[in-house]
């Protein structure tokens, strides 16, 4: 069970990089519009966010 919670962790966090860097390419290459970036943006940080609360949750216990 440990393993599973671990990965969705691991996951969770990938996805979040995974929108700053596409965020910030998309960005630079001029291929976004502010309302996507900003979705976008959002979702990484929900992402990192659940993931923030989930590592907490478990070192409480």
């Amino acid at each position: 069970m440990k393993s599973i919670k671990s990965l969705v962790n691991l996951i969770l966090k990938a996805v979040a990089v995974a929108m700053g860097v596409a965020v910030a390419v998309l960005s630079i290459i001029g291929e976004l519009e502010t309302k996507s970036a900003i979705l976008m943006l959002a979702i990484g940080l929900s992402c990192a966010g659940i993931s923030q609360l989930a590592t907490n949750s478990d070192e409480s216990k």
